[in-house]
């Protein structure tokens, strides 16, 4: 039907829709219609009531409680163009004041009502007692024994005041108004058996009560998911209290949130947002090790709680739940699922769905990309959703523990699904190292690499199948390790015994280098040379005319984060530049046989260049890296007349800037019998500069 009309507020004219509120989805549909533009008017019973609204140019307050008369009265007032009952479910008799006010207008077919129906939350669980009515449930609470926390508002207080052996055990949890707390002190309850907060509450909160305060037995209302009911099952369940129900009269018909907007939207015309709050749950929860007895509590509830489980196969083998499990892991997956479960959900259900991660979700976990990925649509409006993490139990902290090591002085890799570079080297230079491995294979290779590096005197500790049946810690040799055949997911523990000093400053002397007769930058230029570079993490280098590889080498030792590719002509020097790299365990060093510029074809692009032979070509490789990443920083080592004399074209180039050039002579100081005697190296020229597009 057309919306009826009325003028509120001066001149602005607005659509009437009278919403009799008393829950937290009352106060909601309020935000609802304002956000869509309809106006309306609420009815709260107190002024604690209307404190709660959020103020809103759409939404007019009329405060007060009011009869069957008082309600009839309103409603021929008003012309409204829909009544909603949003009341509390057991506000029995409000809502028969409200049906008998419209069936006393009658105006032809009369205003549409419309019950808006809370959710209501499970009702399973040992050590809950139901009662039909607030006088059967006193009359138990006589014969038990302890403290009661008594959370079912205030009005029905009288009913429990009336036994002594009740009233001197209650502590009461009402509103923060003066009417409630008039009314408990009207019955005798003072000081801190008044509990004066406004909920719903959490789970811990309500844990947090029930410690302070001693409580045996909680009173309660059936009040669904929106007052708080899951929250103080679960609280009552962690602390072994009692809990007394008093049961939700039975609804007939009643929309859900989303049922209640769509007919909103057929009366007023305009598209109301048809979700009441955050429509779905997600919990992203570290699971440990996998054995259930590694779990942390929470996360077990959130996994006994859940409506979706999602996660690797293999970790949602182990649990037996109603919930629907997919085999989702990734984000791709994930989000468009929980997307499509939304999109299905036309009764505005609220959904639970836990995404399960093996180990710490904070430590070498999918977690973070997957919270991140969830926030960015959520942000988006594309799903409608509250996240929260979990932590859980790590492989690492485990094994630790096991083992009695700590780890807060270690270092702590993963090569789980990757190898990585310069993990040999880092070994090197550290006592204790923990690493995440994916299986065997990754042991073996770890045992390899150890020996190829010169570290045989390591001990391996590996952790197979921690916390499951079948656990087995052990110590091996590298050489054992490379020799390990069951399968299955290890976690090791490397301890070097000869771990040396890390170095705080790059520079490799001239006898660490295998030269052969290729030529070489000497030590002092490859300093200057690299620093010129201003290299940075993740910087991707060409090593142009790279000889043995020194300058490669040293560039690479930097940082496991640079990648480089050295680029030589000669096979002599490919060869060692192999040599090189594998004696000081860089694999992030790629050898490429070719001639610049041609053998650049191909190449991820580079951030930074350095020419140390151009072979007369030093132009055309110029204007190809200009081509490749027009931001490129380059520097250029002379030595021959010809390129020196190059270098002053190259200054003069356009496109460019912090362009600077150095004449580098280095003079050694050799013993020759007895007697130092000073010895000259080639001087040369170092350039330097970076393009600027």
């Amino acid at each position: 039907m057309a919306s009826e009309r009325r003028k509120w507020n001066g001149d602005k004219e607005l659509e009437g829709i009278l919403i009799f509120a008393g829950t937290t989805e009352g106060r909601e549909l309020s935000e609802a219609l304002a956000g869509a533009g309809i106006s309306h008017t609420v009815c709260v019973a107190t002024e604690y009531g209307e404190i709660s609204l959020k103020p809103n140019p759409y939404a007019s307050v009329r405060r007060g409680r009011m009869g069957r008369e008082e309600i009839a009265g309103f409603l021929q007032e008003g012309q409204f163009a829909a009544v909603v009952d949003a009341t509390h479910p057991f506000a029995k008799e409000v809502t028969a004041n409200i049906k008998a006010g419209l069936e006393g207008l009658g105006r032809g077919e009369g205003i549409p009502y419309l019950r808006l129906k809370r959710e209501q939350a499970p009702q399973e669980g040992d050590g809950i007692s139901y009662f039909e009515t607030n006088e059967a449930c006193a009359k138990a609470l006589e014969s038990i024994e302890g403290n009661i926390l008594l959370a079912t508002g205030s009005k029905e207080l009288p009913v429990y005041c009336r036994s002594e052996k009740v009233k001197d055990r209650l502590y009461v949890r009402v509103l923060p108004s003066v009417e409630s707390i008039s009314l408990c002190e009207s019955q005798g309850i003072y000081g801190k058996r008044i509990l004066a907060m406004q909920g719903p509450f959490t789970a811990e909160l309500n844990e947090a009560v029930i410690r302070q305060y001693g409580i045996s037995c909680m009173v309660t209302k059936e009040s669904g998911r929106a007052g708080g009911y899951p929250e103080k099952l679960e609280a009552a369940r962690n602390t072994g209290t009692q809990v007394f129900v008093i049961g939700c009269p039975e609804e007939h018909g009643g929309c859900s949130f989303a049922q209640l907007c769509h007919k909103l939207e057929e009366i007023c015309g305009k598209k109301i947002l048809a979700q009441s709050g955050p429509q779905m749950e997600i919990t992203l929860a570290g699971i440990g090790m996998g054995s259930k007895n590694s779990m942390t509590k929470e996360v077990e509830q959130a996994i006994n709680g859940a409506d979706i489980l999602l996660g690797a196969g293999r970790l949602l083998e182990g649990f037996c739940t109603k919930a629907e499990k997919r085999p989702y892991y990734q984000a791709g997956q994930i989000i468009p699922y929980l997307q499509s479960v939304q999109e299905k959900n036309s009764s505005g259900e609220h959904r639970k769905a836990a995404v399960l991660f093996s180990g710490d979700s904070g430590f070498y976990s999918g977690c973070q990309p997957l919270y991140e990925a969830l926030g960015k649509e959520i942000r988006e409006g594309r799903l409608k959703a509250a996240v929260r993490i979990f932590p859980g139990i790590s492989s690492v902290s485990y094994l630790a523990s096991c083992i009695g090591e700590s780890y807060q002085d270690a270092a702590i890799y993963s090569i789980h699904g990757k190898k990585m570079p310069g993990l040999a080297r880092r070994i090197q230079t550290s006592p204790k190292t923990f690493l995440l491995t994916s299986g065997v294979q990754d042991v073996n290779w770890l045992g390899k690499t150890l020996l190829e590096s010169g570290l045989a005197e390591c001990e391996v500790t590996t952790g197979y199948r921690l916390s499951y049946e079948g656990q087995k810690i052990e110590k091996h040799t590298p050489l054992e390790c490379c020799g390990l055949q069951e399968e299955g997911l290890y976690t090791c523990f490397i301890k070097n015994p000869n771990a040396a000093r890390k170095k705080l400053s790059h520079g490799m002397a001239d006898g660490a280098f295998i030269r052969d007769k290729v030529p070489m930058t000497k030590e002092e230029v490859r300093e200057v040379s690299i620093c010129k570079l201003r290299l940075e993490e993740g910087a991707v280098l060409y090593d142009i005319g790279s000889g043995t590889g020194s300058i490669a080498a040293e560039a690479a030792a930097l940082s496991d984060g640079i990648q480089v590719y050295a680029i030589e002509r000669s096979k002599a020097g490919i060869s060692l530049i192999e040599k090189n790299k594998a004696k000081h365990g860089l694999q992030n060093i790629t050898a490429i046989e070719g001639e610049a510029p041609e053998g650049l074809i191909g190449l991820p692009a580079a951030t930074h260049a350095f020419i140390g032979g151009s072979g007369g070509r030093l132009k055309e490789i110029l204007e190809t890296l200009r081509r490749i990443n027009p931001e490129m920083r380059v520097v250029i080592n002379a030595i021959s007349m010809e390129t020196i004399c190059e270098l002053n074209g190259v200054l003069a180039m356009d496109g460019i800037k912090e362009e600077e050039a150095i004449q580098l002579q280095v003079n050694r100081v050799s013993k020759t019998g007895n007697y130092h005697l000073v010895r000259s190296e080639n001087p040369i020229f170092i350039c330097a500069f970076q393009f600027c597009g």
